[in-house]
């Protein structure tokens, strides 16, 4: 396919190409007003999803100009070996980083309960997803080939880590790795409350946090069912490489309704608990809270308590699939596009306190099974969220430019 002027092919780019790339955003995304972390298909055109976008929406803090956005990196140099072949790695996701150092998570076409990656799709009938460490410059440092459809990734604070999950729909794993050593420590997981898997990691007060995702996929009753655990308190043992979880709060739990103009409480009937986040105490609203995104629900809950028993509920305009707070209007947001296995880096100047997100229509409940659908269900884009209605809006410009998924700020 033959890209326009300002819509970068979907195709998988190799590293030669990235100076173009960063060009062509440059110019698509420079001087575009910002209004105000599953998967989505790039079967769509581009230029059929820009048809959709939405423009000159602002947010709750204001409306930040002159996002501009660069090729960062790219997984292609990277290869695994698959019983059909060595491929170049794929499907970037989940980001996080240490220090300056960015890691992304890339999924390889394994599937989500981590079984092989299916016929027809690049590595066919492999079973392995690939974290890469690379340097502020975007070179690779260290990659680590894990087992499983690898989905959360996050940076531990406390000792500069990096945590790991896979396989979010049922046979969960957890993984430990240290940056710069190509050995990745495997923490056993238990059979799990939910009957699913692990998503999103958090470190929140102290806690390791992991969305308890995908409830009733593994026997379990179908979802919801009010008993589920929503989010897992997470302990790891060293010494015998073993993971221990309680609830944090479940799938039925109440919830005071945070929408502004609304008020009262709900009982929330969760099937989706999906991303999650130490919310920056910058945020507009829910600064210091810890905040799990239900993403085909379209709520995001927020928890004040490490107890779980303070629990608000923002109800969303459209599912996004990762947030992103900017807490300094010159810091960088990483965002990850699954389709082209783009990693880009964009920058403001942001508005402190916003919440960036990555919009994923096709991961509503209501969704069809053959996704993107136009008009109501285009592909993801880049947008923001505005924390006091909910109402989610595609940044002016962004789309069909950027089809963001994993969202990282770094300050």
């Amino acid at each position: 396919m033959t890209s326009s002027p300002l819509t970068p092919s979907r195709k998988r780019l190799p590293a030669a190409s990235l100076a173009t790339v960063a060009t062509i955003a440059a110019a698509a995304l420079a001087g575009c007003g910002g209004s105000s972390h599953s998967s989505s298909s790039t079967a769509a055109s581009s230029t059929a999803a820009s048809s959709t976008a939405a423009s000159g929406t602002t947010s709750a803090g204001g409306t930040p100009t002159g996002f501009t956005a660069k090729a960062f990196a790219t997984g292609v140099p990277i290869t695994i070996k698959t019983p059909t072949g060595t491929v170049s790695i794929n499907q970037p996701d989940d980001v996080t980083n240490v220090g300056s150092n960015v890691f992304v998570g890339f999924q390889n076409n394994v599937n989500p309960d981590g079984t092989p990656a299916p016929k027809g799709s690049p590595g066919t009938g492999g079973t392995l997803s690939t974290v890469v460490e690379f340097s502020s410059s975007g070179s690779p440092v260290t990659h680590w080939n894990l087992g499983g459809h690898v989905d959360g990734l996050t940076a531990d604070p406390a000792n500069g880590t990096v945590i790991a999950t896979t396989n979010e729909d049922s046979n969960a794993r957890l993984f430990v790795l240290t940056p710069s050593s190509p050995t990745a420590v495997e923490y056993k997981v238990p059979a799990l409350a939910q009957h699913g898997g692990f998503d999103a990691i958090s470190f929140w007060k102290g806690l390791m946090l992991i969305s308890a995702s995908a409830p009733g996929t593994s026997g379990g009753k179908a979802a919801p069912q009010a008993s589920y655990p929503a989010v897992f308190v997470v302990t790891l043992n060293s010494s015998s490489h073993t993971v221990s979880v309680r609830p944090l709060f479940l799938d039925g739990a109440t919830a005071t309704i945070a929408n502004s103009g609304k008020s009262g409480t709900t009982h929330l009937a969760l099937t989706d608990p999906d991303s999650n986040f130490a919310v920056p105490t910058s945020a507009q609203r829910f600064g210091g809270d810890f905040e799990l995104n239900s993403q085909g629900d379209l709520e995001q809950i927020f928890v004040s308590d490490t107890s779980g028993k303070t629990l608000s509920v923002l109800k969303q305009s459209l599912p996004i699939d990762d947030s992103a707070w900017a807490t300094d209007s010159t810091g960088t947001l990483y965002v990850t596009e699954s389709g082209s296995d783009l990693i880009w880096k964009v920058t403001g100047p942001f508005t402190v306190g916003e919440e960036l997100v990555s919009v994923a229509p096709c991961n509503a409940n209501s969704a069809p099974s053959a996704c993107p659908a136009l008009p109501k269900y285009p592909q993801n884009t880049l947008g923001v969220i505005n924390q006091s209605t909910g109402a989610v809006s595609t940044v002016p410009g962004s789309a069909g430019k950027i089809q963001a998924k994993g969202l990282d700020f770094v300050p």
